[in-house]
């Protein structure tokens, strides 16, 4: 199944900058990461309530966050990751700071074409556009392409998507459902057409080890946006239940790889919030080999939706 509906809780304004503790680490073998750093706050605004997909780019964060439950409108969050700046992109198109053009918005990948800024951006939508690009320069966005995305023949509404690589005529992608990769490729100039998937490979969930050891209910946790290093050949593969998220990995994994990626067993992220009854991390990105994150958290007090990064952890 493409779209899946995960509940959110209501969210309001305001987070300090600080460093929080998830569940203490228990001493193993494997490389194992649980606390994180806030980078900055994505505060509700206008209708938008909900933290969606996320990317880390070379100075800068995304985040979208967009109207709970009825997926029609959206905003853009940039967020310098060194100084936790915030701007609320605007919407060229309007000179305001929604659009209408992004669905759930539920995750995003970063190309340069022909020396400009672009976004692709899955929107989880049964009908129109499944992908989305936007053109950005600075603080501000512009529509610059539709697409459909077909399964066989179908509609194919991915949650996930991932850049593998630019050439001069072709930008290849991978598409994330569920546990399955699809690939997928659009040519570099087109603002239009349809991408025909075709699956690559499945990834291991259960059974898979969080600091050396299974978790009991892994199957039951959501799954959310997801982030290919292309270069390493590694995958992050983020999954959310409640107050926990959980950030799995799995090497070696290229659009040539089938079958089933087995996930890294001696290597594994986990955040157990004692302070938020909703920890959900929405997506993941590197940048310069910190591994950065977004989420949606919120407590009895109200939502505090976030930019993050976690401690101690250099990819490569």
């Amino acid at each position: 199944m493409f779209k899946v509906l995960i509940s959110r809780a209501a969210v309001v304004c305001g987070l300090a900058a600080a460093m929080v503790t998830g569940a203490p680490a228990v001493a193993a073998q494997a490389a194992y990461y649980n606390t994180y750093t806030d980078i900055a706050s994505t505060p509700d605004t206008s209708c938008c309530t909900g933290a969606q997909g996320f990317a880390a780019g070379s100075t800068y964060l995304y985040s979208i966050k967009n109207h709970t439950n009825y997926d029609d409108t959206a905003v853009i969050y940039r967020i310098n990751k060194n100084t936790g700046e915030r701007v609320l992109m605007t919407n060229g198109t309007d000179s305001t700071s929604t659009n209408t053009w992004l669905g759930h918005g539920n995750d995003i990948t970063i190309v340069d074409i022909d020396g400009q800024h672009h976004m692709f951006i899955v929107t989880m939508e049964a009908s129109g556009a499944q992908l989305v690009r936007l053109r950005y320069d600075g603080t501000t966005y512009y529509h610059a392409g539709s697409y459909q995305l077909r399964l066989n023949g179908a509609v194919a509404a991915p949650s996930g998507i991932s850049r593998v690589s630019v050439s001069g005529t072709t930008i290849t992608f991978m598409f994330k459902s569920g546990r399955t990769v699809y690939n997928g490729s659009l040519p570099l100039r087109a603002s239009s057409g349809t991408i025909d998937l075709n699956k690559a490979f499945d990834l291991q969930v259960d059974g898979a080890l969080v600091n050396g050891a299974t978790v009991p209910d892994l199957a039951t946790f959501a799954n959310q946006g997801f982030y290919y290093d292309a270069a390493n050949q590694v995958l992050y593969n983020p999954l959310t239940k409640e107050n926990r998220s959980i950030v799995l990995v799995y090497r070696n994994v290229s659009p040539a790889t089938t079958g089933t990626a087995p996930a890294a067993t001696d290597l594994s992220f986990r955040i157990t919030s004692s302070k938020y009854s909703t920890f959900e991390i929405e997506g993941v990105g590197i940048s310069d080999g910190k591994l950065y994150f977004s989420t949606n958290r919120a407590n009895a007090d109200g939502g505090y939706d976030g930019v993050h990064s976690f401690d101690g952890y250099v990819a490569g």
